[in-house]
Formats: C-alpha cells, structure tokens, sequence
C-alpha cells in the first residue's frame, strides 16, 4: 500500500516551536514550503493537515494538534475517515537513541519510551512507517527525558539539522516514489550520518 499521509509529531503553540519534541513538524511544514501547500485546521482530525502531489500521487501532510502524547487519536480518526489501515501513514519524530541528525527508518517495534509512538501504537495500531530523526540523548543522564524533549534545539544543534533538512525532504520524495524498502536500504545506510 502507498503513504497516502505522512504526519508530523509535535506540541501546537508557540512556545513549543523550535524544541527537540517539535522536529516532526518542522520537517512536515519545510515540505508543505517546498510544494506550495496551504495548512487548513481540520477539527474533526484535531488536526492541521496540507495537500500536496509527491511522486505523483496526492498525499495528505498533517500536523496533530492532540500534542505528541495524543497523536494517535488524531492520525486514527483520519485513517479511520479515509477508511485506511495504519500502513498508509509515515510518522515523522524525534528519536533520542540516535545521534544528532540521523535518520532511520522502520516499520516495527516498540515505543521505546516515546508516548506519543504509543498512542499511536494504541490507535490506528502498528505498521506505520517511522521516520525517526535523531536529537541526541539527554545533555546529563540525572535530566528528566520531559525537559530534554521539552528543551529548545542550541544553534548549533539548529545548523545541523538547517544542513540536514534537504535529506530529510529528498528521504520522503524517495519514500514516495520508492517505497519502504527501497527507502529504508538507501537512507539507513547512505544518508545515516549528519552531514
């Protein structure tokens, strides 16, 4: 089956732009730029979503506006709606075990302490596909993981990922086009270190 949406985990609001919990928006909105797409508040998704064409085909780009730990019920009412199966989504977060600006993708395993990954596992359940992109472990290992997520990326932090972003973009056009093992085989090996 091909991605018909690719959602893009984050807290709504101001003050939470620009935090390591928010990268999944980040790159959702930096592709919604890319292709010209307006945003459009869907309240019965509880969500932003943006149409776009990538690979030739109309995929759906959504923000859910639920914060991360709820994001499952926004992609599940969605996916429900459209009368789809958890394997029609890409979910874009941040993943603290890998480094700094990599990125991985997959298909199966746990939350691996990342709620809103188990709300989503809850509903639409598994067999999404994950796009996880790295923002490093905690600066201190006494720092409870809430503020890490919570925190703000550094600049420098913020150059690495500005330098990275055209990666994360051309990982999902080749997603699109490719597929998920095609895309998995190239970008968890070539693409796997930041720039």
């Amino acid at each position: 089956m091909s991605i018909a949406v690719i959602a893009g985990l984050g807290n709504p609001g101001t003050e939470y732009r620009g935090t390591r919990h928010n990268i999944g928006f980040a790159v959702v909105e930096a592709l919604a730029t890319e292709q010209g797409a307006a945003w459009k508040i869907e309240k019965k998704f509880q969500a932003e979503t943006a149409k776009v064409r990538l690979a030739g085909q109309p995929v759906v780009l959504m923000k859910p506006l639920t914060y991360v730990n709820e994001s499952g019920r926004a992609l599940g009412a969605w996916l429900r709606f459209h009368r789809l199966g958890a394997e029609a989504a890409a979910v874009i977060y941040d993943e603290i075990n890998l480094d700094l600006g990599r990125l991985k993708l997959s298909i199966n395993g746990s939350a691996g302490g990342h709620n809103g990954i188990a709300s989503l596992l809850r509903e639409p359940g598994a067999g999404f596909v994950r796009y996880r992109i790295g923002i490093g472990g905690k600066s201190h290992p006494a720092m409870d993981l809430k503020d890490w997520v919570l925190g703000k990326f550094t600049e420098a932090e913020n150059a690495v990922l500005t330098a990275r972003m055209p990666v994360y973009l051309q990982g999902l056009h080749l997603l699109l086009s490719q597929g998920v093992e095609t895309a998995m085989n190239q970008l968890n090996t070539r693409h796997s270190e930041p720039a």
